[in-house]
């Protein structure tokens, strides 16, 4: 790949991400400068008379370097979107645009959506679901070794990025060892480890109590700002939902941008 890099990984400070190497975005997007760009995604559940639209003419963006908000009620289309998005299942029509790359055009436009998944998109969910029988180190440089790193320099990037989030210190330690801050903060460096332009993050901060859930919003405003990735967060968690600056609204498969109160997290 002609515009492949190769990534140094040293030590950075504590709360500062190791450089990842990709350039920066404004808040103006194109779809040829990074971030996620949706135009009137569809999704449609059945056939005939007993068709259900789940998604209606959906359109987001999240400029790198940005989080956004996505609420809204059950049954309002978060879920399948974020589907949609994930590349788990197949929208019915529109576009999707992930990165610089355009994923789905009317028709899934990768041959590879495994490695889709595995490469260019990070997921972040509420439970942190770690490999039970691997210490934090390899389960944080599991995804790099899979697409074809070697082992040394996976887990010396999975260093970096657990020091970046203060975890370092428990690079050895099995899953049960950790404390529920811990684990989000190791499952948050799995999400990165393959230096992804976007991050989809399911109800991240629902069991954590304030002090944490605002925690997890700052680790990832800075690895947004630093990495210069995109991150949706769903939620319903109205501790977070002020610190963000643009919220979109789902209700009935549509989607509405409102500005949000963009709360400091300092």
């Amino acid at each position: 790949d002609p515009h492949a890099r190769h990534f140094v990984y040293s030590l950075p400070p504590k709360g500062a991400l190791p450089a990842l190497g990709r350039p920066g975005g404004g808040q103006v997007m194109t779809p040829t400068q990074g971030g996620i760009l949706i135009e009137n995604l569809r999704k449609v559940y059945g056939h005939g008379d007993t068709a259900v639209e789940a998604l209606k003419n959906v359109n987001m963006q999240v400029a790198p370097g940005e989080v956004v908000g996505l609420v809204g009620p059950s049954g309002s289309g978060k879920s399948t979107l974020l589907k949609c998005l994930g590349a788990i299942i197949e929208p019915t029509s529109g576009r999707m645009t992930l990165g610089n790359d355009i994923i789905y055009d009317n028709g899934w436009k990768t041959p590879d959506l495994r490695a889709l998944r595995r490469d260019r998109i990070g997921f972040v969910f509420q439970a942190p679901y770690l490999i039970p029988f691997l210490d934090v180190t390899d389960n944080v440089a599991l995804l790099p070794m899979l697409a074809g790193v070697p082992n040394a320099q996976a887990r010396q990037q999975a260093l970096a990025l657990l020091h970046s989030l203060d975890v370092a210190h428990r690079a050895k330690a099995q899953p049960s060892e950790l404390s529920g801050g811990e684990q989000q903060r190791v499952s948050i460096a799995r999400a990165l480890a393959n230096k992804p332009p976007v991050i989809l993050a399911d109800e991240p901060t629902a069991p954590l109590d304030s002090e944490r859930a605002l925690g997890v919003m700052r680790i990832l405003n800075n690895m947004a700002r630093q990495a210069q990735t995109a991150i949706i967060v769903v939620t319903h968690d109205e501790k977070i939902i002020p610190t963000f600056r643009r919220i979109y609204h789902i209700r009935d498969g549509q989607t509405v941008e409102e500005r949000g109160e963009g709360r400091s997290l300092d």
